[in-house]
């Protein structure tokens, strides 16, 4: 049968095509029959085409599409071999995530510090990770709110700076060289902030009163026991590690720089494109988050040292001596509270450090998945949903 389309009729839906029997004809009844499968085929396609361009044009345009919300093939999740970790370290190793996730599969990158890990993160290499707040804060200002979500706390505390015997002041730092973990990462906010607030000009560059160097953690270590560092502002395990193999005393402990002593050290975050298209895993995950803090806080001491050392060796490749771990443990708070309520502190902090720029931070949480699975009613403090 040969087919001509025609310019659509009066009534005719607009992106559909007419079609009408040629020169040889059929029996009308076939005809009908023909018009009816031909039409139906360019519906399905043109409702294929129209979800997926509403999939293109955004997480929150694809979360309304994508209305099944079927759990991802793949959860790339990151987290760091640091004490303050401890979360995804139990979770990883006990495996109450990889239980949650179900048919999910889970896999794991360890990295040294925030901005890093936020790099993976915005380059589609990992979907989720623990990390300090101020990288979080970070890319949520650099992406105008389009990049990421906190959507629990993991610790609060374990962050000290950390010196040479002989400093016994702020003042004695003039002239000195100490290390943070990474350039933007939450320890080196703290150190640039306080460091101005004693007084000393800093540069992102190594410049100023006090030359920051930003160091990962073990080659912090080795530096300073080699006399070619003063001082570091560091997470735990590597502030105890210091003080107790390197002879490092503690010049501030940054929880007596915050109301209560509460201070947000570890956050859980997701890429708002994956959380958009797969709610379920996310909220799988954090069903094993929450699991990893309760066993945290109810674990007898001795078998939470043997379990985070297993995942230490397991993530860093070494594991703690005992004083170590026990020091670490007796310096910070598991919590699925991701302490809203410091985060325009830790924006200041940031823009004061010269890591980020000031900008509203109102949207950076997302908490409604937390709380259906905690049982309980964590606020987001008008910064995000709750």
């Amino acid at each position: 049968m040969s087919r001509t389309p025609e310019k659509p009729a009066p009534g005719t839906q607009p992106g559909t095509t007419r079609i009408v029997a040629g020169e040889t004809g059929k029996p009308k009844r076939k005809r009908t029959l023909e018009i009816a499968l031909a039409a139906g085929l360019v519906l399905l396609i043109g409702a294929g085409a129209a979800v997926a361009s509403t999939l293109s044009r955004g997480p929150e345009t694809a979360s309304a599409a994508v209305a099944d919300a079927s759990p991802a093939a793949e959860l790339r999740l990151g987290y760091f071999g640091n004490i303050t970790h401890a979360a995804a370290l139990v979770g990883v190793n006990k495996g109450f995530i990889a239980k949650e996730l179900g048919q999910t599969k889970l896999t794991t990158q360890v990295f040294n510090a925030g901005p890093a890990a936020i790099e993976a993160l915005n380059a589609g290499a990992i979907d989720a990770t623990y990390i300090g707040p101020n990288p979080a804060i970070n890319s949520y200002v650099k992406s105008g709110g389009a990049s990421v979500s906190i959507i629990a706390g993991a610790a609060s505390g374990g962050a000290q700076l950390v010196v040479k015997p002989g400093i016994n002041s702020a003042a004695d730092l003039r002239g000195k060289t100490l290390a943070s973990p990474q350039l933007g990462g939450t320890q080196d906010v703290a150190l640039r902030a306080w460091l101005g607030k004693q007084g000393f000009k800093t540069s992102t560059d190594g410049g100023g009163d006090v030359a920051i160097n930003p160091t990962e953690n073990a080659q912090t270590l080795k530096l300073f026991q080699d006399g070619k560092l003063d001082g570091a502002w560091l997470p735990e395990p590597w502030a105890s590690r210091l003080v107790l193999q390197a002879g490092a005393k503690v010049l501030v402990d940054e929880k007596d720089l915050w109301d209560k002593g509460e201070f947000v050290t570890t956050v859980l975050i997701v890429n708002k494109k994956f959380a958009a298209e797969h709610p379920a895993t996310v909220q799988a995950l954090l069903k094993g988050h929450v699991e990893s803090v309760d066993w945290l806080n109810a674990a007898p001491a001795g078998e939470k040292a043997t379990v985070l050392n297993a995942a230490l060796k397991a993530a860093a490749g070494s594991a703690l001596p005992a004083d170590v771990i026990d020091r670490s443990l007796k310096n910070i708070v598991f919590t699925v509270d991701p302490l809203a309520g410091t985060y325009k502190k830790l924006l200041q902090d940031g823009v004061d450090a010269g890591t980020t720029k000031q900008a509203d931070i109102n949207g950076i949480f997302d908490l409604t998945a937390l709380n259906a699975v905690a049982g309980k009613k964590i606020s987001a403090q008008g910064l995000g949903k709750d």
